[in-house]
């Protein structure tokens, strides 16, 4: 199982397009995808309301809603095989309720719009990931994805020369167009919108997965060399 959060201390950066997109990729291919919507907002889970039922399911877990109908264990219970679980948390979490979700994820991504406010912002908010959160002794990844990005603008050269002052990997950068738009109002992602109208941005995807991915691999690798360490003294 991957867990991925979606995290960023200021609001309207693009987070639940993230998470749902990441969500309908993972299970249009196969994949048994959870998506955990931790926002009061509810964007993620209105998504999921919207979802065709011949799409490939997604199970939906709103931790903030209280259910009088079944234990708080049992609404936060994932399904047996799951494989992927895309986090959304909402913005100007404490810095306690900040390390609190971070505690047990695998990967981190940051979104941030080409915007002097939001790199500003961003800018603090990943100093706090990094020092009161603490992400990197736990051995989290930490990416950023820019959202809503219009190349060759001033603001755009901006962005790409504060994220090169991060030195944290810059692993993606989705286009500003209504695509996002309509994939939401249907409940589907860029993935599974039909025609040529939206090959660009998927393509746009590609890099993003293949980071998020690699994690897993490095993963696998980590547990066949363990494995490999601790047998090596039996002979078959």
């Amino acid at each position: 199982m991957q867990r991925i959060l979606v995290v960023n201390s200021k609001g309207g950066c693009g987070k639940t397009t993230l998470t749902t997109n990441l969500a309908s990729y993972y299970a249009a291919h196969g994949y048994t995808t959870v998506l955990m919507d931790h926002d009061p907002q509810g964007s993620g889970m209105r998504w999921l309301s919207q979802r065709p039922v011949e799409r490939p399911r997604i199970y939906g877990i709103a931790p903030h809603q209280m259910r009088s109908d079944m234990t708080r264990s049992f609404q936060m219970k994932l399904p047996p095989d799951t494989e992927r679980v895309i986090i959304d948390v909402p913005a100007g979490l404490s810095d306690l309720k900040l390390a609190e979700h971070t505690r047990q994820v695998d990967a981190i991504l940051v979104p941030v719009l080409p915007s002097p406010i939001d790199i500003h912002a961003t800018a603090h908010f990943i100093q706090v990931l990094l020092l009161a959160a603490k992400v990197r002794s736990k051995n989290i990844r930490l990416a950023v994805v820019a959202n809503r990005v219009r190349e060759h603008t001033e603001v755009f050269h901006k962005l790409e020369r504060f994220l090169a002052t991060l030195k944290l990997p810059f692993v993606a950068k989705f286009r500003d167009t209504q695509n996002y738009i309509r994939a939401a109002q249907d409940g589907i992602g860029i993935f599974e919108m039909t025609g040529m109208t939206a090959q660009r941005d998927r393509a746009q995807w590609l890099s993003l997965i293949a980071w998020l991915d690699q994690n897993e691999t490095m993963g696998q690798e980590v547990a066949f060399l363990s494995s490999y360490r601790a047998n090596a003294g039996n002979p078959l």
